[in-house]
């Protein structure tokens, strides 16, 4: 009995802690702008202000490119081209092991061992 009533009151306690660490506090409410009645050149000027922050020093910034990573390129063509001949006689070598293990067919070599031994 008392196994249980820790074990109800542990339950209890890990749905209170996650529902206080999953709550949000309240947002705060943006300023309406019905309160402030702004006049027509107000208006005006606010639309042919910029919406993005374009000022001098923003113009003169140059954008950084990364140049082409030339050596890590040449050296991948260079382990491909070195690698490329084993592996194709590794593949070569391969199917020619599965074809002459083939046991189903006419190129088995197991049923003409089978009819010699009789």
């Amino acid at each position: 009995m008392h196994l249980s009533r820790l074990s109800r009151l542990l339950a209890l306690l890990v749905l209170v802690s996650g529902g206080a660490a999953l709550a949000q506090p309240q947002r705060r409410q943006l300023g309406s702008y019905q309160d402030s009645e702004m006049t027509l050149e107000e208006r005006n000027a606010a639309r042919a202000r910029p919406k993005s922050n374009i000022n001098a020093y923003t113009k003169d910034i140059k954008v950084k490119e990364e140049p082409i990573p030339w050596k890590a390129i040449g050296l991948a063509v260079i382990a491909f081209a070195v690698t490329a001949p084993f592996a194709w006689r590794a593949y070569k070598g391969t199917t020619r092991d599965i074809a002459a293990a083939n046991t189903f067919g006419t190129s088995s070599t197991r049923g003409g061992e089978d009819a010699s031994e009789q």
